[in-house]
């Protein structure tokens, strides 16, 4: 079992040749001690939910800590398989202590992987997540067989569909949303499932690329963002004479979208479209962003009356911030959005319900908003490869420091009409670069800049 499989905030890699079945075991036994440290309860009186996606791994990778868990006499729920939208509610709507989900994200087909969350013991509202990292610190303390006291755990069947679609409805008024046209594409990944069960009760036409669950993803890349593949979802859109087109990643969480026109729309612009809806709801809530997001965001965010919170790069911090400083929702670039009311954490779902809203209620298309959001020119996030990083980020801090606004991820330079972001990769030799101006001339002046100066 090799260390890079445990990630910031799960664990992936390739089946079978980085980890397999007897690794499971080990990863599930530390699950447990970890989960039952956290909530200071003991192993035998943890009540867990469980499930996977359609993955080939999955199927076996689950049975395999199911087998563990039970072992120790815990009480087991499986709702076998769903998305990770549906496992983060099964969590915090029916008050598990914890869960385990058998997915691999948006990587390729031949990976596996695991999604591991607990509801807080302070506030049992609020989803957390177990890092792969810390699991893993955990795993390399711990010696191995451990022989657990073979104690008649209870593993039971359930679903939750039901409940999860009542849920993401309550997010919106129905009765504002227009009869779009709307093309969604599911990846032959988890959210096939729902989301034909979601347009059921809309007033939407719903066009659904790939609905079909398939391990070998086929169809199209499993990442939306991969070269190509939103371009059959774009095509699609603009065949059908659309109003927009939906992208999901394979396990359901990310989303984004495609215009009328097929035009590619970033994750940071989806934030504002969610966000301008959310606060006619929630006057002067708050809305976290992550800091390599357009300053469009802050800026259009109390334009609107609410409050921006500016968040380290992730998810989990995202999460972290919205619940420490009062948000309402928060979202990143990724197209990971998260909801107060959703446990603090994501689901693709009420995200594109929200979405429906905000262009049905404004009556224009859907590029006509975007392009309201788009105050300033903002670049694709660049990965540089370098092999001393702390050295080019000590150039970095010369030559612009008397411009540097922070260092919580990365160093952050603000100019009058510029800023950009330098941050490490936490998994690759790679500084990931962003900048922003204020015209494109002047991005594309400023982008060559920091690359020279971080390449020579």
């Amino acid at each position: 079992m090799e260390e890079r499989i445990f990630k910031a905030y799960d664990i992936r890699g390739i089946y079978g040749k980085e980890f397999n079945k007897e690794d499971v075991k080990k990863i599930a036994q530390a699950y447990l001690y970890t989960i039952s440290q956290k909530l200071n309860k003991p192993i035998k009186e943890l009540h867990l939910a469980v499930g996977r996606d359609i993955r080939a791994s999955s199927e076996e990778l689950l049975d395999t800590a199911i087998e563990v868990f039970l072992s120790y006499g815990v009480t087991v729920d499986t709702f076998g398989l769903f998305s990770i939208n549906d496992f983060y509610f099964s969590i915090g709507y029916y008050k598990y202590d914890a869960g385990f989900m058998a997915t691999a994200s948006h990587n390729p087909p031949e990976y596996g992987g695991v999604k591991m969350a607990f509801l807080s013991l302070e506030q049992d509202d609020v989803l957390n997540f177990v890092s792969g990292k810390e699991l893993y610190q955990e795993l390399i303390q711990m010696e191995f067989p451990l022989s657990a006291e073979q104690l008649p755990g209870q593993l039971n069947e359930k679903e939750a569909f039901v409940d999860h679609l009542e849920h993401v409805l309550s997010f919106v008024d129905i009765s504002k949303i227009r009869p779009l046209k709307v093309v969604v594409d599911t990846g032959n990944g988890m959210n096939g499932l729902m989301i034909p069960k979601i347009f059921d009760k809309i007033p939407c036409e719903l066009i659904h690329l790939f609905p079909d669950l398939n391990s070998d993803f086929s169809n199209r890349p499993p990442n939306p963002l991969a070269e190509g593949a939103a371009d059959q979802l774009a095509a699609r859109v603009q065949a059908e004479n659309a109003d927009l087109g939906v992208i999901y990643d394979v396990d359901g969480d990310r989303m984004f979208l495609v215009d009328e026109k097929g035009g590619f729309v970033r994750g940071d612009m989806v934030l504002l479209l969610l966000a301008q809806t959310m606060l006619k709801k929630y006057p002067q809530g708050g809305i976290v962003y992550n800091l390599i997001c357009s300053h469009a965001v802050p800026d259009l965010v109390t334009k609107w009356g609410g409050r921006p919170i500016r968040s380290e790069v992730g998810y989990v911090n995202l999460s972290r911030h919205m619940n420490q400083e009062d948000g309402i929702m928060s979202g990143e670039l990724s197209a990971h959005f998260a909801f107060r009311d959703n446990f603090y954490a994501d689901n693709g779902f009420i995200a594109l319900l929200l979405v429906l809203q905000t262009i049905s209620e404004g009556d224009r298309k859907l590029s006509e908003i975007i392009k309201e959001f788009q105050l300033y020119a903002k670049g694709d996030e660049i990965n540089l490869p370098v092999e001393d990083i702390p050295a080019a980020l000590d150039k970095i801090r010369n030559m612009f420091q008397d411009n540097i606004k922070d260092e919580i991820d990365g160093i952050t330079a603000e100019f009058e009409d510029w800023w950009f972001n330098v941050r490490p990769s936490n998994t690759e030799p790679l500084l990931r670069v962003t900048v922003e101006a204020a015209n494109q001339p002047m991005l594309q002046e400023k982008t060559k800049e920091i690359i020279d100066l971080i390449n020579n």
